[in-house]
C-alpha cells in the first residue's frame, strides 16, 4: 500500500507514537491486566492518567493558577451553551467569523442578549474583521481563533477591555497562547491534540458565579472543577489517547517548537498556491490560518477541479476536499501533520501543472 498523506480536517491525523502506545493500552491498561475501556475510573491508575493529562496541559500551555483545566464529554458544539450559561447575565459580543462562530453566537442568543460585534460574512467569511470597538459593560466577548471552514485565523492574543472567551478547538497547541488573558479557553479534541469524544475548558477560576439564573448541575463549569472532571464517567478513551498525544508534543519540544513546525508546514503550501497557475488562495493573506489552508482552481480552470482530486487521490492524498459550504480543495496541516506530507502535496501540484502547461 502506497504512503497515505492525511489533510482530513477533523478527526485530526493523530502522531504515530500515540496512536501504538493506545493500541498497548486497549490490550492492558497501565499493568492492570484490563483494557483501557473496560478499565473503572474510580482506580487509582485512572487517577494517574487524569493528573497526568491536566499536569501536561499547565506545562505546554504555561497555564497559571488562576486557571483551572477539565475535560468533559459532548463536543465543542455544547460549549457553546455553557458558555452562555455560565457567563451571560445581561450582553455578550460575539466575532462572526464563521459557521461556528455564527452557531455560538446562536446559542447565546438562545440564553438572553448577544450580537455580533463585527462580521467578516459580507466576503464569505475570508478575513478577520478588525478596527472594532468593544464595549465596556459587555459579561464577554466570545471569538473563534481559528475558522476551519474558510481557512482564517486570529494570529495573536488580543487585549480586551471585557472577559475574552475563546473557542480554540482548531488551534490549540499549534502556538503559544498567553492563557491569562482568557476568561475561558475550550474547544474539542478532534482538530489538533486527540480523537473525537472529549472537549477541553481552561477556566479563569474567579469568572464563575456571576450570573443571576439557576445553572443546571451538569452544565455548570463549577460541577467539573470540583469534581476535577469526574462529575460523570469521563470519556476515558478520549483522555487517554489526549495524554499521548500532549506527551508526543512536550517530546518535540512542546508548542514552541510545534509553531516553528506549523509556520514552515503552512508557509511551504501557501508559497505553491501562490506560485502555481493552476491554484488560488481563499483567504486574505495576513489571516490565513496555518491549520486550514484553502484554496481552489485558478478562473478559468474550474474544470480541472474533479480531475486534480482524483490525481491527488492516486498520489496518496486523503481529505483535501473543501467543506461542502464553500468547495475547492482544504488541506489541514494539524500538529501531526508532517513536512514530508506537506512536501508530498506540494509535488503533486507541481506534477499537475506541469501536465496542464
Amino acid at each position: 500500500m502506497s504512503k497515505k498523506h492525511v489533510f482530513n480536517a477533523g478527526p485530526c491525523l493523530l502522531p504515530q507514537v500515540a496512536i501504538d502506545r493506545t493500541i498497548e493500552a486497549l490490550k492492558d491498561f497501565s499493568g492492570t491486566g484490563v483494557s483501557l475501556i473496560s478499565i473503572s475510573h474510580r482506580t487509582k491508575e485512572w487517577d494517574a492518567v487524569m493528573d497526568e493529562c491536566r499536569a501536561l496541559w499547565r506545562e505546554l500551555l504555561h497555564i497559571p493558577d488562576t486557571h483551572e483545566v477539565v475535560f468533559l464529554g459532548g463536543g465543542a458544539s455544547l460549549q457553546f451553551l455553557y458558555v452562555a450559561m455560565n457567563y451571560l447575565e445581561k450582553t455578550a459580543a460575539y466575532l462572526d467569523t464563521g459557521v461556528w462562530a455564527h452557531k455560538a453566537l446562536k446559542e447565546a442568543q438562545g440564553i438572553g442578549e448577544a450580537y455580533a460585534i463585527a462580521s467578516s460574512k459580507d466576503k464569505n467569511y475570508t478575513y478577520i474583521p478588525k478596527g472594532f470597538e468593544i464595549p465596556a459593560d459587555l459579561d464577554y466577548l466570545h471569538i473563534t481563533t481559528n475558522n476551519t471552514i474558510y481557512g482564517t485565523e486570529i494570529h495573536e492574543d488580543m487585549d480586551c477591555p471585557v472577559p475574552l472567551i475563546a473557542d480554540m478547538s482548531s488551534d490549540i497547541m499549534s502556538r503559544p497562547v498567553d492563557v491569562s488573558k482568557y476568561d475561558l479557553i475550550y474547544g474539542g479534541a478532534q482538530k489538533n491534540v486527540g480523537p473525537a469524544g472529549v472537549i477541553f475548558a481552561i477556566i479563569r477560576k474567579d469568572s464563575l458565579g456571576k450570573v443571576s439564573r439557576y445553572i443546571p448541575t451538569m452544565l455548570d463549569y463549577r460541577t467539573h472543577i470540583d469534581k476535577l472532571s469526574m462529575f460523570n464517567t469521563p470519556p476515558v478513551f478520549a483522555i487517554f489517547v489526549m495524554k499521548e498525544t500532549l506527551k508526543w508534543i512536550k517530546s518535540i519540544g512542546g508548542v514552541e517548537a510545534i509553531y516553528e513546525i506549523n509556520q514552515r508546514k503552512a508557509r511551504t503550501l501557501y508559497d505553491e498556491i501562490d506560485r502555481n497557475s493552476l491554484f488560488v488562495g481563499t483567504a486574505e493573506k495576513e489571516d490565513r490560518s496555518l491549520m486550514n489552508v484553502c484554496f481552489v482552481m485558478a478562473p478559468g480552470k474550474e474544470d480541472l477541479q474533479d480531475e486534480f482530486f482524483a490525481f491527488a487521490k492516486e498520489r496518496g492524498m486523503v481529505g483535501i476536499k473543501g467543506h461542502r459550504s464553500v468547495g475547492g480543495f482544504r488541506a489541514s496541516l494539524y500538529n501531526a501533520c508532517s513536512q514530508e506530507d506537506v512536501d508530498a502535496l506540494v509535488a503533486c501540484m507541481q506534477e499537475f501543472e506541469s501536465l496542464k502547461k
